[in-house]
């Protein structure tokens, strides 16, 4: 009888084994600031992205595809944590500061990283990371067995640049706890300084693909390249073969796509060298759309969003609609699809296939594959939303409609029909009351359980920092002022 039991409970291990063998292995491919139009299944006519290309051909392309912010920092936080940064008030980018417990992604909120641990994945992040510098926002701490990049939010292209000091000093003699600070750090492999000896863009694509090469078990892999995010480097060569683009920057720009595409090549090449492509899911998006035409710096217009308007920090659709492609060839068919896709449906698609940790607060994303392969029809989502800090500026969009008020167009409350007019040429909003009416009420019923931004602008941050030293400076003096002298005989 006994026997009999423990033969039973072995072959049920042997069938969990085999059954975990077959969970996929996740890749989430991230690009920084890039134009919806700047890649060859997007329509670029002028940059060379084959590998991506191939991709999206041999993928699944979403078509309305959405990240939760228009900018870094709360893109990320909603795109690692599958819940909207406004459901704990993260919506602004996280200060670089290395000693603030405080400035980054909340502890308690889990990363895909997090809850495919507890499913026994092996998970790596490689690149930018830019939620939060301290040691307990560490990835290694959040969720990721391995890590190799920066903490802040960008980083110098060529290791040249790098110098083996924080450069915290501006020329005003102000410390700058600004987001991208760091720029110039050393690299991090882990909790240690990294090697850094060839362009950056390579040197994270030829790392994760032997992460890739060499992970046993199911591995969960978030690359997350900086790129094309300036500062505008790129290798001669590459630059080169863009002489067609006039535009200096444009022509760098150019270089900087192509350089990663080039990358993830080398992504793809490890898998298909190890066996594991047709049964690895790969998403690839951008964090935000590309640099445009933005009120505050018109001279940052290398990137191309079109056929969309406006781009980087704007609620318009080149800013938060972004390449979005999905390759499965063990589950999915090639194809388009044309319902609304967020980026918080990563990690609800990671935890559900990889059997991960789903306790604690409710995902805000929903799992794509059975709406991908065809067994679920209709769009994912019936809405998506946007908030900034606090809803100085907003956005709500439906399937076929969208209601948006946004800080670059002077406060001005727009509707647009997103069926007849997808690229947000007219404003309808005072010939559809009862449209505008339904958006506002979906938004506000959304919005109900959001909570106040918690972080502070840079420049905010710098200000309270100065406050605070200055007020403990002034009150140590006035301590010291009253300490007798220590007289020692």
């Amino acid at each position: 009888m006994l026997k009999s039991a423990i033969f039973k409970l072995a072959l049920a291990l042997v069938a969990f084994s085999l059954h975990a063998d077959e969970r996929p292995n996740i890749l989430i491919i991230l690009a920084d600031d890039l134009g919806y139009g700047d890649l060859g299944f997007t329509g670029s006519k002028a940059i060379k992205t084959p590998v991506l290309d191939a991709l999206a051909k041999g993928g699944v392309v979403c078509e309305n595809g959405y990240v939760t912010h228009s900018y870094c920092g709360p893109s990320r936080a909603g795109l690692l944590t599958g819940r909207h940064q406004a459901r704990f008030g993260m919506e602004i980018n996280a200060t670089y500061s290395p000693y603030d417990m405080h400035m980054g992604l909340p502890p308690e909120q889990k990363t895909f990283g997090k809850r495919l641990q507890a499913a026994g994945y092996r998970t790596g992040l490689i690149g930018k990371w830019h939620l939060g510098a301290a040691p307990n926002h560490h990835p290694n701490h959040r969720g990721f067995d391995y890590f190799h990049g920066f903490l802040g939010g960008g980083h110098c292209y060529w290791p040249e640049q790098v110098t083996m000091t924080m450069p915290l000093l501006m020329e005003d003699g102000k410390i700058n706890y600004g987001a991208n600070q760091g720029t110039s750090h050393p690299l991090l492999r882990n909790d240690r300084e990294a090697e850094f000896n060839e362009y950056l863009t390579t040197a994270l694509s030829r790392d994760a693909a032997r992460f890739v090469q060499e992970s046993e078990e199911p591995f969960c892999l978030y690359l997350a390249y900086n790129a094309p995010h300036s500062p505008l480097e790129a290798p001669k060569e590459t630059i080169a073969k863009y002489g067609h683009i006039q535009d200096r920057n444009r022509r760098i720009y150019a270089a900087m796509v192509d350089e990663m595409d080039q990358g993830i090549g080398m992504v793809v090449d490890a898998l298909k060298e190890s066996g594991k492509f047709e049964n690895t899911l790969i998403f690839f998006l951008s964090d935000n759309g590309g640099v445009g035409t933005p009120p505050w710096n018109p001279s940052e217009n290398w990137a191309d969003n079109g056929p969309f308007r406006q781009g980087k920090a704007s609620w318009m659709e080149g800013g938060i609609h972004v390449p979005y492609l999905v390759h499965w060839p063990k589950a999915l068919k090639p194809g388009t699809f044309k319902g609304l896709v967020s980026a918080l449906d990563i990690t609800a698609t990671a935890v559900a296939l990889a059997g991960g940790d789903t306790s604690g607060e409710p995902l805000d994303g929903v799992n794509l594959i059975p709406y991908l392969a065809g067994s679920k029809k209709g769009s994912p989502h019936a809405a998506l939303y946007w908030r900034e800090r606090n809803s100085t500026s907003w956005a709500v969009r439906t399937p076929q409609a969208k209601f948006v008020k946004n800080a670059w167009e002077r406060g001005e409350l727009c509707v647009y029909d997103m069926v007849n007019d997808p690229y947000e040429s007219t404003n309808v909003i005072d010939h559809v009351p009862e449209k505008r009416a339904e958006l506002a009420r979906l938004w506000n019923d959304w919005n109900a359980v959001n909570k106040a931004n918690v972080l502070l602008h840079a420049y905010e941050y710098q200000e309270l920092r100065l406050k605070m030293y200055e007020d403990l400076h002034r009150e140590l003096e006035a301590k010291a002022a009253k300490t007798k002298p220590v007289v020692i005989d």
